[in-house]
This record gives structure tokens, sequence and C-alpha cells, in this order.
């Protein structure tokens, strides 16, 4: 006999601590349980449908229960669930990254499999400190990482001393390596005194300073393309991401560049370094690359950095690196059909009819008297909700605009998970017309239902 609503909803709340969530007042709402899923819509234990407009925490692509990747997982399970990847090879492994290296960027040949998002920038991480280490570099100098403000790479301590984002990172300040800061570019709120045009080439600026000042020191400059995702979905400008690429090439430091979030066609491009011609040291993949079925992370490197880590046993150029689960199977053979598919079912094609539908609906939204700005990037767009729009003036905190528009949301059959008072609206890169507009119809009412404007 299945347990009841009650029943899991009292398990849940008794036992499950959940990320990023504050637990005292999460128990005294009652949160949707989802047992289920049908294409692009989740389904609670009281049977309620609810469109997934998160694409579960920016990682779904083809929807849910999609036959492909169901019988991907079922044939490799009949094969083998699990083997290690150390000192063993195995084919889905082998046969993903082949696939991999042919629909990257150019020139990144070598696949490091982890588990998530974060993994795999701890993987980068280290691999450029080791590379410039097995190149003569002192490692007590040449340590520093050079990092965008309000950046977000991951929860794991590397890659949270590589945030920028206070609510999330502060409180760790004293258990993080130092890094270089470079002012984001991006121009909603600027510095008192700068237009726009002034406040990006102050950034243009700090960025080549910083990068002339200190390359000797620097180990690597990390950075997500084209937008920034926990920070508000902060969209760069154009030539932003090759200016920095042409920079870090002059001085010699490895690129990083964190696709874990816009990768998998969120952008308009399958990876989002395609848009500028930018090919990376260091690239990290995960969330979009199962599907949003499996955790699956790799990070991908040149011949360059791959090639100082070669060399006898005696030489100790090893990267000694890895997790238990490296190169799963299960998730390589899902990962494998996910890409396929984006070719069977032309998921670009769809990502960019949608990519239209998005602009018009958020050109009509933009003269709503709380809408103080919206950002876009292909299938990513993003709300900033405010009090005052000629003022720029934030909504309280205390008010939670962008909680209660959730839990509007919920009751009109959608889920959206706002970052405070910014709405994200981001749809699987494979939902269907019908299905987005009525994600945005619901957001819009979700919105008047809390602003009642």
């Amino acid at each position: 006999m299945l347990p009841t609503t009650d029943q899991l909803r009292e398990w849940d709340v008794s036992h499950v601590w959940h990320p990023f969530t504050p637990m005292q007042e999460y128990a005294q709402e009652e949160t949707p349980i989802i047992v289920a899923g049908d294409g692009f819509e989740v389904i609670d234990s009281d049977g309620r449908r609810y469109l997934d407009g998160t694409s579960s925490l920016w990682c779904n692509v083809h929807g849910h229960r999609v036959p492909e990747l169901d019988q991907a997982l079922r044939e490799q399970i009949d094969r083998i669930a699990h083997s290690t990847l150390l000192g063993l090879a195995n084919g889905p492994s082998a046969e993903l990254a082949k696939e991999l290296v042919q629909r990257v960027p150019a020139g990144l040949n070598h696949v490091f499999y982890s588990d998530d998002g974060a993994t795999a920038i701890e993987a980068a991480l280290k691999m450029a400190f080791q590379f410039h280490c097995h190149r003569g570099a002192d490692p007590t100098t040449k340590n520093l990482f050079v990092r965008l403000g309000e950046a977000y790479h991951g929860d794991t301590i590397g890659a949270v001393s590589l945030g920028g984002i206070p609510a999330f990172h502060r409180v760790f300040g004293s258990l993080l390596f130092r890094t270089l800061e470079v002012p984001a570019p991006s121009t909603y709120r600027t510095p008192a005194g700068m237009s726009s045009e002034e406040y990006l080439r102050h950034c243009d600026t700090e960025l080549e300073r910083i990068l002339s000042e200190n390359h000797e020191r620097i180990a690597g400059f990390v950075i997500e393309p084209l937008v920034q995702g926990a920070a508000g979905m902060l969209v760069h400008p154009p030539g932003y991401l090759r200016r920095v690429r042409e920079l870090t090439a002059r001085f010699g430091i490895p690129l990083i560049a964190d696709e874990v979030f816009v990768g998998f066609g969120r952008t308009g491009t399958l990876f989002a370094c395609e848009q500028e011609g930018v090919v990376p040291d260091l690239m990290c993949l995960a969330k979009g690359l199962t599907g949003g079925y499996l955790p699956l992370a790799a990070t991908l490197a040149t011949d360059e950095i791959y090639a100082a880590f070669l060399g006898d046993r005696a030489a100790r150029r090893t990267f000694f690196h890895g997790h238990t689960y490296t190169g799963n199977q299960l998730g390589c053979a899902v990962a494998l059909a996910s890409l396929r598919r984006f070719d069977s079912h032309r998921v670009m094609e769809n990502v960019a009819r949608n990519t239209l539908i998005l602009r018009n609906w958020a050109e009509q939204f933009r003269k709503h008297p709380h809408v103080g700005d919206i950002r876009q990037c292909g299938i990513i767009l993003a709300l900033e909700l405010v009090q005052d729009r000629s003022q720029q003036q934030r909504f309280p905190a205390s008010q939670r605009i962008g909680h209660h528009i959730s839990r509007a949301g919920l009751k009109r059959g959608i889920i959206i998970r706002p970052i405070d008072d910014v709405v994200i609206v981001m749809p699987a890169p494979g939902m269907p017309q019908d299905d987005l507009i009525r994600l945005l119809d619901a957001t819009e009412s979700a919105v008047q239902d809390v602003l009642q404007a």
C-alpha cells in the first residue's frame, strides 16, 4: 500500500533537509510532493499536475518520461549499472566522450567525468593549478583565480571560493581560498553617477588592469559564459566573452567556462561559448548533460592542458582526483540518448522558435508598472520586479514578493522558483509552443495575483 500524502508530508518535514530552503517556514506550507512526470508536467501525490517552469532546476531538456531516454536506461541496466573507471574502462563513457568532443568547441578533446556542476568546477580548478605546477610555476604564488562579481559556481568549498553572492557565501569566508574579482558587466543597476556605457567601459578597464597586473600569479579565470544564473540571470553584453578570451590568451591564463547552467541549448546555441567563437581551455558541463535524468558532469580539456599531465609513473604528473561514480554507465547511456535526441527532434530549431515567443511576450509584459528589468538570452528569461520602477527601488525583503508569486503559480498549475524578486521563466529546450504559452500566461497571472496591478 502506497503512503498517503499526509504521511509523505510528515516524513518530509520531519526528516528531509531541503536545499536553499528556510526549513521553519517550509514546514508551515503545503508543498506539492511530486510522484510522477508526464511530458513537461510533474504530478503530485494528490494527482494535481503542474507545468515544469523551472526545467527541474534548469536541468530538464526533453521533458519527463522521454521514451528514448527511458529505453536507454532500461537497456543499460540490463547490462550493468556501474563499475569503476579507476583502472578500467566502460563502453558508455568512451562513447559519450567521443560524442561530446564532436559537439563542443573544437580543441576540447579530453573528458574527465564527475557527478555534478560543483565537482566539475573543482576538477577544473585543480587541473588549472596543477597544469602550472607541471610547467614549473611556484605553487605558493601561482594560486589566484579570477571570478566575476556576483558569481556562483556551486556549493563545495572550492566552488564557493569563486562565489560572489553574500547570502550564500559570506558565512564561509574563513574557509575559502583567495580570489580576484572583476566587475560583472550587467547594466540594470550601475554605480552612482555612471551611465550604462560608462560602466561597461569601467568593466573593460578593470578586466584588463586586473589581468595585466596579476597575470604572473593567476592560475585561471572562471566565467559563466553569457549569463550569470544564480545572480538573477545577469546577461553580459555582446563581445564580453570574446574580450575575456582575448585577454586571458594574451596573458597565458587558462579560461574555465562554466557551462553547467547555460549549456545544452538554453542560450540559443548548444553551448554558450559558440556564440562568440570562443574555445576555453577547460569547459564544465552538468545539469542538461543527461537531459535532467541522472547526476553526471564532465570537465573537458584542451590538448595543451592534458599534455601537461603526461609522463611516466615516476614523474608523478598524474591527476590524483576522482569520484566513486566517475563515468557511471547509466548516466553516460542516458546522456548519449539525450544528445542524439537533439538531432532527431531538431531541438535547437524548437529553441529558436521559443526564443521569439519569449521575446514577444517580454516586450508586452515590460509595460507592467512593477517590472523593472527584463533579461533574456535564448530561452532564459528573467523579470526583475521592483516597488518603484523609476527609482529601481526593490520591494522590502520581508514582503517576499518572489516567494508569494511562486506560491500563486502553484495554484495556477505551474512550478516556478524565483531568485528573491527576480521571476525566472526557464522552459526546457524541448518544450512545445503550446506549453510555453500556457506557462507564460500562468506566470503573468501569478504576478498579477500578488501585485494586483
